[in-house]
Formats: structure tokens, C-alpha cells, sequence
């Protein structure tokens, strides 16, 4: 895989400085994202999904914690997480991603309600939702559902909750083995020639159903998990995307959290935390993990960064058709996963963190029995 030589002229010149002390360019960098007249306070650079037209900023925001899965309702402060929206908005994030599902539905009634009071224009910023499960009265996943007549209901309410007129990219957010992809694809190209989408992606797709989607309408993004501690895209997936001119958008990038560092055995979550029953996170394979981690660490410290900032500037080194959406609901962690793209890897350490996290090294399957059943490969 090819890694993106241009990332690296983002680099101030004082984080190249060979001799510079640990935690010093973190410091120089942080300072110049919050200073709104920095050249660096807008960092991130325009990529290509797919070969559509659909463009975006270099890393997306994840807004899934802000309304579910990490954390306890009480974590969430909805002032925070629309202040952390206006600050992304203000480095130079155009690409957010939310979901029916998310919340459910409170997660696209907040990024509806931030970007009004952020006052921008609608055409300056990209909007990805996704559509796919049964939502029962209580709130609760249900199973799958791709059937036609479901996602016109679902493209409706997500427009109402918007309170947009069109969705730039509509992911299927897990295949529906009942529903034939031609039956889901065509359903949702029908969306894009009445106006109501613009681009069409998938989410934990295989390369059958990758295949077989985008002879019906073509596919501008596959939304998947990988980061460095989670690679199993990398001997077939990511071929056939590049093969089809299909863009990489990576969910989890900093491996749930794991990769930055901050991270407890899972029986210290709390039961609503996704966490508390991630197999990587538990007994020995959480010891493992931790050891296999150790080596970003150790890069981060001699490079004056954080551990999530090397993690996501591996991805971005990754190829310009890769887009990471970390998710944070804190604007202290969004200023430094942003920073991110400003930190150069060398062809040498790139290849040392290749190396400690092959998926050999990582301990224990990604999901657990019950989640791993929704993934269709």
C-alpha cells in the first residue's frame, strides 16, 4: 500500500526538529491549532470518495459518542458536543458522520441542531447517515431490515431530523442477508435521481456484496473498521476498493480508544459502555493488547505527540483515498486527533508500527459473538 508523501509538507518545522524534547511539539502544534490566525489552525486538506465527485475533508468527525455506545448518559453534555462540532467546523472538518441508529435518532436531531447555530452553509459541509437495522418501540436494535419500502421511510425521517433536503452519502450500515443487494442498491440509486441523496456507500460489506452493489450504481465509500490494531481489510478489501475507485472511510480508528493509551480492563466500563463486552479489552488478551500498544506509546513520546495523534497519522499515511472519523464528544481531543494531520511518519516507522501490530499480535476477535454476526465477511 501506498502511503500519501504529501501529508507530510503539513509539517511545522519545529516538530521536525530531530532533538526536540517529548510533549514540546505537542505543545507547539496544540497552540497553533487554537490560534485562529495560524496557517495551521486550519491543517486538514481536501480527499476524494470514490470517483463521483464527492470530496471531503482529509479526517471526519464520529459523532456516535456524543448520543450512545461510549460512556453513561451522564458523560454526555449536549453543550459540549455542539461546541465540539463549531470547533471542528473551524479547523477545516466538513465530513460527519452520524445514524438513525445513533441515539436512537437523538444523534441526528443534535448535528441538525449545532450546525444551525453554527450558521453554515449547507454546501460547505458533507453529511453521512446511515440506514439498515429495526428500531423497536423501546429503542432497542431489532435485527436488520434493507427492504425497499423501509429505506424510503428511513431517508425520510433522517431528513426530517436533518432538517436537510438531501444526504450526501447513504451508507447501508449492515448487509440484510434477506433483501438481495441489487433489490437495497436500487432502491437507494432511485434516492439519488429524485434528489434525496448524492452519494452511496456501504458499511462492513464483503467483496461479494461490494461487487455486486456497485454494478447497480456505483459505490463512493466503504465504511469499515480498521486502524492499526485492527487490519483485516488489508489482503482483500482494500485491493477490490481501490480495483472499483472506492474510498476507505475507517470507524474506530484509534481502536476504540485502545491506541490512545487511556484505556481500562473492560469489567472497569460500565455495562452501557461498548467497552464492557469488547473481547480485546478482557483478561489476558487485554494484557496482550496493552504490550502490542506499548510501541506507539514509545513513538509518541520520542516524536513530542500523543499516542491517538501517530495512530491517525498512520491511517492518513495510508492513501489518499483514506478517511478516518474519530469520534470524540470533548473539543480537547478533537484539537489533538486534528493535530494528527500534521505529524509525519517516516517510511522506517511506518513500518515499525507495520510490524508490532500485525494482526498476529493483536489479541482476541474484534467483536464479540453476537455483533461479529452482523459483519458480512
Amino acid at each position: 500500500m501506498k502511503t500519501n508523501q504529501g501529508a507530510r509538507l503539513m509539517v511545522p518545522r519545529q516538530l521536525a526538529a530531530p532533538n526536540m524534547p517529548p510533549s514540546v511539539g505537542t505543545l507547539l502544534l496544540s497552540m497553533q491549532i487554537r490560534d485562529s490566525n495560524s496557517p495551521y489552525s486550519k491543517m486538514l486538506t481536501t480527499r476524494a470518495l470514490g470517483t463521483q465527485g464527492l470530496k471531503v475533508s482529509s479526517l471526519g468527525l464520529g459523532l456516535m459518542g456524543m448520543s450512545a455506545t461510549y460512556g453513561t448518559a451522564e458523560e454526555r453534555d449536549e453543550k459540549e458536543s455542539i461546541a465540539t462540532i463549531h470547533r471542528a467546523i473551524e479547523l477545516g472538518t466538513t465530513f460527519f458522520d452520524t445514524a438513525e441508529v445513533y441515539g436512537p435518532f437523538e444523534n441526528e436531531k443534535l448535528l441538525a441542531r449545532a450546525l444551525k447555530s453554527a450558521k453554515t452553509k449547507r454546501d460547505e459541509i458533507v453529511i453521512a447517515t446511515k440506514f439498515g437495522f429495526k428500531i423497536d418501540a423501546g429503542g432497542a436494535i431489532a435485527g436488520v431490515d434493507s427492504r425497499p419500502a423501509h429505506i424510503r421511510d428511513a431517508v425520510e425521517g433522517s431528513l426530517k431530523r436533518l432538517q436537510m433536503d438531501y444526504i450526501d452519502l447513504l451508507y447501508q450500515h449492515r448487509v440484510d442477508p434477506a433483501v438481495p443487494i441489487e433489490d437495497v442498491v436500487g432502491t437507494m440509486s432511485d434516492l439519488v435521481r429524485e434528489g434525496k441523496v448524492r452519494y452511496l456507500g456501504m458499511s462492513e460489506a464483503g467483496e461479494e456484496m461490494i461487487r455486486r452493489a456497485h454494478a447497480v450504481h456505483p459505490i463512493s465509500a466503504l465504511q469499515s473498521e480498521y486502524s492499526l490494531w485492527e487490519r483485516n481489510l488489508e489482503p482483500r478489501i482494500i485491493p477490490l476498493l481501490r480495483e472499483l475507485g472506492i474510498g476507505l472511510v475507517p470507524f474506530s480508528p484509534l481502536g476504540r480508544g485502545f491506541l490512545t493509551g487511556a484505556v481500562k480492563r473492560a469489567e472497569e466500563y460500565p455495562e452501557t459502555d461498548h467497552r464492557h463486552n469488547d473481547p480485546r479489552y478482557q483478561g489476558e488478551n487485554f494484557d496482550a493488547n496493552v504490550k502490542a500498544a506499548s510501541v506507539v506509546r514509545e513513538m509518541a513520546t520520542k516524536k513530542g505527540a500523543m499516542p491517538g495523534q501517530v495512530a491517525l497519522a498512520w491511517l492518513l499515511l495510508k492513501g489518499p483515498d483514506v478517511v478516518p472519523i474519530p469520534g470524540t464528544k470533548r473539543r480537547k481531543y478533537l484539537e489533538e486527533n486534528t493535530a494528527s494531520a500534521g505529524l509525519a511518519l517516516s517510511a522506517t516507522e511506518m513500518d515499525t508500527l507495520d510490524a508490532a501490530l500485525a494482526p498476529e499480535k493483536v489479541s482476541g476477535p474484534r467483536y464479540n459473538a453476537r455483533m461479529q454476526a452482523l459483519v458480512n465477511r
